[in-house]
């Protein structure tokens, strides 16, 4: 055999290896990427002195924007959220779910934002004391047109608000998109 052809043998055998590896191991992680069952819920966190005020509280937190056209252009909507705890609560970060969404804290001191989804462009700390018994808006703002075709039907996306005190509080969204 050719030394030319023997490193060819050689190198499409590590290219064939290099292949089953990778697949192997995207076989391997397929398990762990199942929706969660009763072994992988997760652990549920003290309730943050932030929540969003309303007569149902378990309610309060997600919204429906209901049947939205892609065409129409950008919805939002503005959560309320207050202080109910006995101490000021500092506000250290406001993301999103999804590079198609962004939030925006609005205080009586002024608007800070938009932030969206963690690794997607500058998402500073916010740093913003709520005083107890204070509120605050949070105006999260959806793009349907963002995903194209692909996001047509039903989506769901997460706002997530960090204090330094407490568990963070997760606001949601629902929204079903047509083109």
């Amino acid at each position: 055999m050719k030394p030319a052809a023997v490193m060819n043998t050689i190198f499409y055998g590590l290219i064939a290896f290099a292949v089953i590896v990778v697949l192997v191991g995207i076989f391997k992680a397929q398990p762990n990427v199942a929706a969660p069952g009763p072994a992988m819920e997760r652990p549920v966190a003290a309730p943050s002195p932030v929540a969003v005020p309303s007569p149902l509280m378990s309610m309060s937190r997600s919204f429906d924007f209901g049947t939205i056209s892609m065409a129409a252009g950008k919805v939002s909507h503005r959560f309320s959220i207050s202080n109910t705890g006995k101490s000021a609560v500092t506000i250290t970060r406001l993301y999103t779910s999804c590079m198609c969404t962004e939030a925006t804290l609005i205080t009586p001191s002024g608007r800070k934002g938009p932030f969206g989804m963690p690794g997607h462009g500058a998402n500073a700390g916010i740093f913003e004391r709520i005083a107890p018994g204070g509120t605050a808006q949070v105006e999260a703002v959806f793009d349907p047109a963002a995903h194209g075709p692909a996001g047509i039907g039903p989506t769901e996306r997460v706002v997530t608000i960090r204090t330094a005190e407490a568990a963070p509080l997760e606001l949601q969204f629902t929204a079903l998109v047509r083109p």
